[in-house]
């Protein structure tokens, strides 16, 4: 399927340089093209793409505000699809490494994954499919460290041990896999599994967690002590 991408970003020169950059893949469509966040939030209920690539420092409404307006919390399905019918986009984050409070913020406003400003066109490419597909975190060795601290500096906001009371010990199992960054393939190979079988696993540590997608499920594994930091 196509994946349909709405970019936005206050420099005209940088969002059609990622449009180019995008559209030269078959299989993704650039939508259209927002200036600020307030003009992403209001094109992406028009449009309705699978994916956001949202700038943070934007006028008029910065793509945090933006990202937390436009991202609500469905649960994923029986079979593991966070992306079920009445699913909000996905927010691929653009920032600076060097900004690590903007990516702890856009966490906490909702976005799924993150990509450094300076990435390569088949970073970026990748970065879309990955976060559209919900299988596997962007740019693991990074994006679980920043998952770590973050979740270091919210310790004090967790959950009593009685959390994850509700999951059986395979969900456990398969939530760990999910924090450590690993995809559906690579937790059905690590726990001599069925590939649709772990994908009716995620589902269910996503629904019975009340979370909404992949990346939620990380933090709240880090969180509960279920991963180290």
């Amino acid at each position: 399927m196509t994946i349909r991408v709405l970019i936005a970003d206050d420099q005209v020169m940088i969002r059609d340089g990622l449009a180019a950059l995008l559209s030269s893949d078959p299989g993704i469509e650039v939508v259209g093209q927002a200036g600020d966040g307030r003009e992403a939030v209001e094109m992406a209920r028009e449009l309705d793409p699978d994916v956001i690539v949202m700038d943070i420092r934007m006028p008029e409404m910065d793509g945090l505000a933006a990202t937390a307006e436009l991202v609500g919390t469905p649960l994923g399905d029986a079979n593991g699809d966070a992306d079920a019918a009445g699913a909000r986009p996905k927010v691929l984050v653009l920032t600076t490494f060097d900004l690590d409070e903007y990516v702890y913020e856009a966490l906490g406003s909702g976005a799924s994954g993150f990509l450094l400003k300076d990435a390569s066109a088949a970073d970026l490419v990748n970065g879309v499919r990955v976060v559209a597909a919900g299988d596997a975190l962007l740019a693991p060795s990074i994006t679980r460290r920043l998952i770590g601290d973050f979740a270091r500096r919210r310790r004090h906001q967790r959950p009593s041990p009685q959390a994850t009371a509700g999951l059986t010990p395979r969900e456990r199992d398969v939530l760990r896999l999910i924090a450590r960054g690993l995809s559906n393939a690579e937790i059905a190979a690590e726990l001599v599994l069925a590939e649709q079988t772990v994908k009716t696993h995620v589902g269910h540590v996503l629904t019975k967690l009340a979370l909404r997608d992949r990346t939620q499920a990380v933090v709240y594994a880090y969180e509960n002590g279920l991963v180290g930091g």
